[in-house]
C-alpha cells in the first residue's frame, strides 16, 4: 500500500508532502513552499534525486518548475504584441531574470489519492496579481504520481486572464550518481544552441552527438534540440528513462559544483525564448496547456 503524509513545521519553515510505498523502497518528497518541487526521489532503493545541501535552493533551483520561461531573459526585457515588458532582475551578476516566476511560490494541496499500486497528489498555485513584466492571471497545477518504479509529473497551465500570454515550461531536476565520472546520457540530437558569456543563446549549431554522452570530468551547461521525446541516464548502479509528452523538446544539461550530481532538464523552449522565439508558445484566454514528464527506472543493461 502507498501512503501520503503532509508534514508541516512552522518553526523550520518545513512544508512538504511525502509519497511512499509500504516497504519504503520508493519514496518522493515534494516541497510545497519551494514551488511544488520534487526534492528527493528513491525508486526501488535507488537514490535518484537527493537533497543538494549545502547548495541553496535559490541558487540551484533544484527540481524547480520553470514557468513562464526557462533559463534567462536577457536584461529581463522582451516585447510581446508590440509592447515592451521588463521583468524584475533576480540574477544581478548577469543582469537577467532566471527560471521563471513560480519556483519560489507556495503551492496548496488540492487532491490526494493512494492505492496498493501508487500514490498521487495534485498541487496548485493561482496568480491573481499582475506581476511586474508578466501582468497576467493564471493557474498552474502539478500532478505527481509515484509508483514502485516511476515518478510521473503533469503540469497544467490555465490562462485566467482576458488576453493571451507567451510562455514555455521546464523542469530542473538534479540526478544523483555514486559515480558520475562513469555515468552517461543517451540522447538523439543533431543540433545544439551556442551561448554568449552570459548564457544567452546566439545561434543553433549542427553537431554530431556521441551515442553516449559521457559525463567523466567534463563541465556541462549545454542545450540540445532533441529528435525524440526521451533520453536515458545511465549510472553504474541504476538507469532511468526521462520522457516527455511535448512535441518540441529541448534538454539543458548542467554540472553544478556539488559532486556526483548533474542537472538534466527537459524544457519546451530554451533560454531567452521570449526574445529569440525558439519554442515559444502562446496561451489564449481561458485555454489550458499540459505537459507530462516521466522518470522510469530501468534495469541496467
Amino acid at each position: 500500500m502507498f501512503t501520503i503524509k503532509h508534514i508541516q513545521n512552522k518553526d523550520s519553515n518545513l512544508n512538504y508532502i511525502e509519497l511512499k510505498d509500504s516497504s519504503g523502497s520508493s519514496r518522493a518528497i515534494i516541497s510545497l513552499n519551494l514551488g511544488g518541487s520534487l526534492q528527493e526521489l528513491t525508486l526501488k532503493n535507488n537514490s535518484i534525486i537527493k537533497d543538494l545541501h549545502p547548495l541553496n535552493y535559490d541558487k540551484s533551483f533544484a527540481s524547480a518548475i520553470l514557468f513562464p520561461f526557462a533559463g534567462r531573459i536577457r536584461n529581463g526585457s522582451y516585447t510581446y504584441k508590440e509592447k515592451k515588458y521588463r521583468l524584475a532582475i533576480n540574477n544581478s551578476d548577469e543582469n537577467s531574470v532566471l527560471h521563471g516566476l513560480v519556483y519560489n511560490k507556495i503551492f496548496s494541496v488540492v487532491e490526494k489519492k493512494s492505492s496498493s499500486t501508487q500514490a498521487e497528489v495534485k498541487l496548485a498555485y493561482t496568480e491573481k496579481n499582475k506581476t511586474q513584466g508578466f501582468p497576467y492571471k493564471y493557474n498552474i497545477q502539478l500532478h505527481y504520481t509515484l509508483t514502485i518504479d516511476t515518478i510521473d509529473l503533469t503540469v497544467t497551465i490555465k490562462n485566467n486572464d482576458i488576453i493571451s500570454f507567451p510562455f514555455c515550461v521546464g523542469w530542473h531536476p538534479y540526478f544523483h550518481s555514486e559515480d558520475l565520472y562513469n555515468s552517461y546520457i543517451r540522447l538523439k540530437s543533431d543540433e545544439k544552441l551556442s551561448f554568449d558569456d552570459k548564457m544567452i543563446p546566439v545561434e543553433i549549431k549542427k553537431i554530431i552527438t556521441e551515442k553516449d554522452l559521457k559525463i567523466k570530468d567534463r563541465k556541462f551547461d549545454d542545450c540540445y534540440i532533441l529528435n525524440s521525446n526521451y533520453i536515458c541516464f545511465k549510472t553504474p548502479s541504476y538507469s532511468v528513462k526521462l520522457s516527455s509528452s511535448s512535441e518540441e523538446n529541448y534538454l539543458q544539461v548542467y554540472t553544478p559544483s556539488k559532486r556526483n550530481t548533474v542537472a538534466i532538464e527537459p524544457i519546451t523552449g530554451p533560454s531567452n525564448n521570449f526574445n529569440n522565439k525558439i519554442g515559444l508558445k502562446i496561451l489564449d484566454s481561458e485555454d489550458t496547456y499540459n505537459v507530462n514528464w516521466t522518470i522510469k527506472l530501468k534495469e541496467n543493461e
